[in-house]
């Protein structure tokens, strides 16, 4: 009998111990004979007989039962219980659970089974009903909110080592709020936690110096806190002008069966300070217009996210040398920070249009200089003050066409307007073969898009589009557009959005074939020869058949037609500075659009032209200038908070033909059972000439020898400027990969970049030591001539362990492009890589952020790939699953979308 566990609640904690039980209703005869617990490999859809192999036993038992009365002593029904035996050194239930717990293996799956088969007085029945029971504790998490605090506040910060944080105290006090790794729900016990810190010195206080630790201390001082409190502890007498670096940890205790232990959490990232007491003191901050200042149980709402506020900045009272101050909104974009010089010495300054870029309580830190420069020759900016304020809710979206009423086959030819503010404006669709609704569509399973145009048999019919009745959006006021699109042909200028007038568009939105590129552009005037102002893309050619966002934004910043301006967003992301139309076009003037807006097409008069080939989503117009914030997060396309994603490609081996040359794509059609192909078509995989071959004992798979094989298709599947993931269901092969050297990489999945000697993304084991091997998710960007310029890196904070060799577990890497991440030397980056092992996201020290922007294309492979210049990296192993999705899947996601679940 087999049976399947999931890690369910226990996922995350640290097991202590564990019993299986099992309820034997019947034996052969009342002699006792000896029953194996024994672990096997995973069960599937496509098992076969003789089943899964067995990977190791868990223990044995010598019983009898289940024959009643005919028994002497009577054998009722009984209940065998398998637990750890301490003299018996093969029996490793609790190890094996506690790796279902860690994430390490995806599901347990246990077999009953007679030690001796061949002897049929040793076969017993069980019923199905066993049970696993777990006892376990918290595992401690890396502690959230680390910092310092500058001076005598509360507030603490935490800064990279290209720019310390000036503190003016010499006994610095340090926060740290500790925390379980799996958050408690209501209700549960919320474990025993300590906090733990470290303080270390440059030996020349510089940051070229080497590092010694010169205090340590952990709060609270005796017992145990909760999950999400947090502790602050005063250090010793630091050195003046010392350079410094602090971080914490958590420690989480137990005790169980007359035993205890303690438990560490990875330790967080380093927060760099330096002892200036003699550094300016916080300003003093004052806010002019529209926000007022946040005060004890009164915080009222002004203005909105794209309304700029006036603020003035003043030097503290007890300082007579301020030249500077610098500025940032902690809660939007912190990494972005502006410097304003005062006219002179000691004089305030007055900042206008700060704007806060996204609704709620926002936080303005404001530091001041007086331009002396440290031992490292960087100016020196004293402790900040922070004043905090809030925010009204911008507008609503003033048309949203979700398209979520274009079910194919349906007929329907009007796809409703769901926006909020204004007059409702449904789009009218117009067209023959080839254009209607989609099952692929971004916000994923049980959404639908608009389809324009993909049916090439016949060129007249390739006109299809929408329009609503009247114009959309008022061109002359401030505006954003918004839209993802899904393009197929790039031979042509497509246009995605457009508010067309009499005789040309006040704006359109679309990919231009002369440029190669995304463009959002505005007129001069509504005349039949306008001159075109255009705000371009940053990057060339942009992949087919993937989703990318597009946003255009249009902000009048009041008064004059002097100071408009146009930008384009593409996955969320200005390209290049806004594009002052005056100065592009001195006969520009705003003016409005006039007749519908167009979905899919333009129009030059009254011809249609630029027909979009491809998919149209989750269209929305706003009447106001979007902040990046906003559009960043209009990029998410969040549902009911959650960022959506959509599954783009899917590669299933245990669904393919054993012994076939091809992977085969999953059939999977979550809106449509019936189907029989995947919706994006995206091909099978082939099967290299050597090494690589669908089969396997008791389910197929793609089993590949390490030396020479792998599968590959044409990529890529994604645009990679924006948020994806990729997941994948490996089984390694311990033996093959020990015969590597150490530094050997067996990548599992990538996606090549042109030159075919860097992979864009890539899933991997490193063999790092003899002996210890460690799952990494990577990125990897480069320059014109092919070398790396810039690496993204997410690696697992423990190497592989003993339960994870030899069967399955499924290993997936999340880049998000809507977060920000300051890299040690102060870069700002552009997204973040992430590695999940099972369902737990791995936090380690790595630099995850990558400040390129990189687009592979060419060979997408499974089991090979392109890594420090040469192609290769055979990866020994099986493999079950591969799938992409469109969007950065979130923790809770992954385990629900991606981990396999609790039995």
């Amino acid at each position: 009998m087999y049976f399947e566990f999931g890690a369910g609640s226990f996922a995350g904690k640290q097991v202590l111990d564990a019993t299986f039980k099992a309820y034997e209703t019947w034996s052969f005869n009342c002699t006792p004979y000896w029953v194996d617990l024994e672990r096997t490999d995973n069960i599937s859809e496509g098992t076969r007989w003789p089943g899964p192999a067995q990977l190791d036993q868990m223990g044995d038992r010598y019983v009898s039962a289940g024959r009643g009365d005919n028994c002497s002593p009577e054998q009722p029904n009984a209940w065998v219980e398998f637990n750890d035996n301490p003299a018996e050194g093969d029996e490793n239930l609790t190890s094996t659970v506690r790796a279902l717990a860690d994430g390490k293996i995806s599901r347990l799956t246990l077999m009953l089974r007679a030690k001796d088969e061949s002897e049929p007085r040793a076969w017993k029945r069980f019923d199905s009903n066993a049970e696993l029971k777990v006892w376990y504790v918290h595992q401690p998490g890396v502690p959230a909110s680390v910092g310092v605090v500058p001076g005598t506040g509360t507030a603490a910060y935490c800064r990279s080592s290209s720019e310390p944080l000036t503190v003016t105290v010499k006994k610095p006090t340090v926060y740290a709020t500790v925390q379980t790794k799996v958050e408690a729900h209501e209700g549960d016990e919320e474990g025993s936690l300590q906090a733990e810190y470290v303080m270390q010195r440059s030996s020349n206080d510089m940051t070229s110096g080497s590092w010694s630790q010169v205090w340590s201390d952990y709060k609270p001082d005796s017992g145990w806190v909760a999950d999400g409190t947090p502790q602050a502890a005063q250090t010793d007498e630091r050195a003046e002008g010392g350079l410094y670096r602090y971080r914490a940890r958590t420690q989480s205790h137990w005790s169980y069966n007359g035993k205890s232990g303690d438990l560490f959490s990875p330790y967080s990232s380093w927060c760099y300070l330096r002892i200036d007491t003699t550094a300016p003191k916080a300003p003093v901050v004052v806010s002019n217009f529209p926000y007022t200042e946040c005060l004890t149980n009164d915080c009222v709402a002004h203005g909105g996210p794209s309304q700029g506020g006036i603020f003035t900045f003043k030097p503290n009272p007890a300082d007579v040398d301020i030249q500077a101050y610098r500025w940032r909104l902690l809660t939007s974009n912190a990494g972005a920070t502006y410097v304003v010089n005062a006219a002179a010495r000691n004089k305030p300054v007055v900042v206008s249009g700060l704007k806060p870029g996204l609704p709620g309580t926002v936080t303005l830190s404001v530091e001041a200089s007086d331009l002396v420069k440290d031992k490292e020759g960087r100016v020196r900016w004293g402790p900040a003050e922070n004043f905090t304020f809030k925010v009204g809710l911008p507008a609503e979206a003033s048309g949203r066409w979700r398209f979520e009423d274009m079910v194919p086959g349906s007929g329907t030819m009007k796809a409703a307007d769901t926006g909020t503010d204004g007059v409702r404006l449904d789009a009218n669709l117009v067209g023959a073969a080839g254009t209607g609704g989609s099952t692929r569509a971004r916000r994923g399973a049980g959404d639908y898009s608009l389809r324009l145009n993909d049916d090439t048999s016949d060129p007249a019919s390739q006109v299809g589009h929408a329009a609503t009745s009247a114009p959309a959006v008022n061109t002359v006021d401030s505006f954003t557009v918004s839209a993802w699109v899904y393009l197929t042909d790039a031979s042509e200028n497509r246009a995605v959005l457009a508010a067309p007038g009499a005789n040309s568009s006040a704006f359109t939105l679309y990919y231009s074939a002369a440029y190669k590129k995304w463009i959002f552009n505005r007129t001069d005037k509504d005349v039949a020869t306008p001159a075109y102002i255009r705000s371009v893309a940053d990057a060339e050619s942009p992949p087919l058949k993937v989703w990318t966002h597009l946003a255009g934004v249009f902000d009048t910043n009041e008064p004059g037609k002097g100071d408009d301006t146009i930008q384009l967003f593409v996955n969320g992301r200005p390209q290049g500075d806004p594009v002052k139309l005056a100065e592009k076009a001195t006969s520009y003037e705003p003016w409005q659009s006039t007749r519908g807006m167009q979905f899919g097409r333009s129009l030059k008069g009254t011809a249609g032209q630029e027909y979009f080939f491809g998919l149209l989503d989750e269209v929305a117009v706003f009447q106001d200038a979007r902040s990046p914030e906003q559009i960043r997060e209009e990029n998410q396309l969040l549902k009911d908070g959650v960022p959506s994603n959509e599954l783009v490609a899917h590669w299933d081996p245990t669904i393919s033909a054993a012994g076939g040359t091809k992977v085969a794509e999953s059939p999977e059609d979550p809106d449509n059972a019936a189907s029989t192909t995947f919706p994006y078509s995206r091909g099978p995989l082939a099967l290299s000439g050597t090494g690589a071959a669908l089969t396997g004992a008791d389910a197929t798979s793609l089993v590949l020898n390490g030396t020479s094989g792998y599968a590959s298709i044409n990529g890529p599947v994604i645009d990679e400027s924006g948020s994806f993931t990729v997941s994948a269901r490996v089984r390694l092969n311990k033996t093959l990969l020990a015969s590597k050297a150490p530094g050997y990489r067996a990548l599992v999945a990538a996606q090549t970049i042109p030159g075919g000697k860097e992979s864009s993304w890539s899933l991997w084991v490193e063999k790092v030591a003899e002996g210890a091997y460690l799952w990494k998710f990577g990125r990897t960007a480069v320059d014109a001539n092919g070398t790396v310029i810039d690496t993204a890196l997410a690696p697992a904070q423990e190497p592989v362990g003993d339960h994870e060799w030899d069967t399955w577990v499924d290993v997936t890497g999340v880049f998000d492009g809507t977060k920000d991440f300051t890299h040690s030397d102060g870069t700002q980056q552009l997204g973040v890589a992430q590695l999940y092992v099972g369902q737990f996201l791995q936090v380690g020290e790595e630099d995850p952020g990558l400040a390129h922007a990189q687009q592979g294309s060419g060979a997408l492979s499974v089991g090979r790939g392109a890594s420090n210049g040469t192609l290769g990296h055979y990866l020994p192993g099986d493999l079950a699953k591969v799938r992409v999705w469109a969007g950065a899947m979130t923790f809770d996601q992954v385990s629900s979308q991606i981990a396999q679940p609790s039995a």
